[in-house]
């Protein structure tokens, strides 16, 4: 008999256990997105908490008393007083090539109004980046399609390659167009059936853009049939600091499942700045106290963890990528600021876009001086090396040459042609927006200004020049732009094509 007695009373004990309420807390201030909480005494860092309305937030700070707690989505229903419990779960997002085409906001729910999205996976927001040992160097190339990055900065497929510059000098569109490429670039290898062949998946995290400026980036990208290799995840500047907040690690989620999955994709950040504002504003909220330019003292652990999680895998690890193109908007081209700083240590090198350059008509506005890829030329095909090698040294020589130059005093006939030259190699390089070129034509262009093909054409039609020819090479050269593709050197055999070609358009444009 007291044997069913006691069985029965731990019975109940138990019962009173599950019951309490302990993993419920309510909510007794709240203030942008951010709640504090009492009462949530089982709470883990990062864990999801469950409010009514299908809202949840993520429990940020961990105090005796209370818990501060970050909301996500639409928190209109939120009130003071208002339960919250416990999940027990990290916050996960939908991943897969489900997604693809797809508009979703930061917890991977549809904003395109294109119905459901059906993904059969779900990865954690919030995951520690690879080790040093699942790590492959970074030797594959990602072409941007933009002749100045891919001769001079070139980027790998694993790489992390800042995009800094002042407001409105092309920021955005050197991601765009690298994204655009990545879409042509896949799409002729899907029709060439080559076994060999990796197509690269973007993702584009726009962390506090003006809705119009989202639906401009949306057009753009279907316009170029991109979306189809692309996945958008949304914060708009409507939206609390929360939600931009996890945005990009939202985003990173997303490209990682299929860089676990062996295959390759592109992620950028538009931007982080934006970001770092967003998270100064979440940690004044939650009290935590204040730093250099009132950042809490771990923004930068902010950015570190999220870009170290791009990275190339070896082949025990699947052999997939990730290569992220964050981008940082600086005042008055302030490189040395706290977070542009904190950004560039973490990553492989910068493009920098000079005002200056931008407002001369040189577009993209890219400073080769500050601009560097710490992977180089690792990350470019042979014939780019043949043809670019030296270019860097000769634009930097050039710039010096130039300034001495404006003070009209006689020069002599090396530094002339060092100067003439140079000119010509601007020219060449300016290229407008939305008009990403093959690999091999940017090698053949190239090949034609060091092979001296442009000498004798004046300075203000060489972008004339440089457009004839792609035109004619389009017509008359897809024999040899084909060997340069599959090649991927050039030959003494492909040398000589490239010369006949050359000779021949001289003859149509001249």
């Amino acid at each position: 008999m007291n044997e069913i007695l006691n069985q029965i009373s731990e019975r109940i004990s138990k019962i009173e256990s599950e019951n309490r309420k302990s993993n419920v807390g309510t909510i007794i201030a709240l203030a942008d997105g951010v709640a504090r909480l009492s009462g949530l005494s089982e709470a883990m860092y990062n864990e999801m908490i469950s409010f009514d309305d299908g809202v949840f937030g993520i429990a940020l700070n961990l105090g005796e008393e209370e818990v501060g707690c970050v909301l996500l989505g639409d928190t209109s229903s939120v009130r003071e007083g208002q339960e919250g419990r416990t999940t027990g779960k990290l916050l996960s997002v939908p991943v897969g090539k489900e997604l693809l085409g797809r508009v979703v906001d930061v917890l991977g729910r549809p904003l395109d109004g294109k119905g459901e999205i059906k993904a059969k996976e779900f990865f954690p927001v919030e995951k520690i980046a690879p080790g040093i040992l699942p790590r492959k160097s970074v030797n594959q190339p990602l072409q941007t399609g933009i002749l100045e990055v891919d001769a001079m900065i070139p980027i790998g497929r694993g790489q992390r390659e800042l995009i800094i510059g002042d407001r409105s000098t092309g920021k955005t569109s050197i991601a765009l167009d690298t994204i655009i490429n990545q879409a042509r670039i896949n799409k002729e290898g899907i029709e060439s059936g080559a076994k060999d062949f990796r197509p690269v998946y973007s993702v584009y995290v726009a962390i506090g853009q003006k809705n119009a400026n989202l639906a401009r980036t949306i057009q753009l990208l279907e316009k170029h049939d991109a979306m189809q290799y692309t996945v958008i995840v949304a914060a708009s500047a409507s939206e609390n600091a929360a939600n931009l907040y996890i945005a990009p690690y939202s985003g990173c989620a997303i490209g990682e499942w299929f860089m676990q999955n062996g295959m390759d994709a592109l992620i950028v950040y538009d931007d982080l700045s934006k970001h770092a504002a967003a998270y100064r504003q979440v940690s004044l909220l939650l009290k935590r106290p204040s730093g250099r330019e009132a950042y809490p003292g771990d923004v930068f652990y902010l950015h570190s963890r999220l870009l170290e999680r791009s990275a190339r895998m070896n082949e025990e690890n699947g052999g997939g990528s990730l290569t992220a193109l964050p981008i940082i908007e600086t005042q008055q081209g302030d490189v040395s600021a706290y977070i542009p700083t904190n950004v560039i240590s973490i990553t492989d090198g910068q493009i920098f876009l000079d005002t200056d350059l931008f407002n001369q008509g040189i577009r993209p506005a890219i400073s080769v001086g500050i601009s560097v890829s710490r992977v180089g030329s690792a990350a470019q095909i042979k014939a780019f090396k043949q043809v670019g090698g030296t270019l860097k040294g000769e634009y930097a020589q050039y710039k010096e040459l130039a300034a001495f130059a404006q003070f009209g005093s006689d020069l002599d006939a090396r530094t002339k042609a060092t100067i003439e030259k140079g000119d010509r190699l601007v020219e060449v390089l300016k290229q407008k927006n939305n008009s990403p070129k093959p690999v091999q034509m940017e090698v053949a262009i190239l090949w034609t200004l060091q092979n001296g093909f442009l000498n004798d054409i004046e300075v203000k039609k060489i972008a004339d020049a440089v457009k004839s020819f792609e035109e004619y090479a389009k017509a008359h050269g897809q024999e040899v732009l084909g060997r340069i593709l599959s090649e991927k050197v050039i030959s003494d055999g492909i040398a000589a094509q490239l010369k006949s070609l050359c000779e021949a358009w001289k003859k149509t444009f001249i």
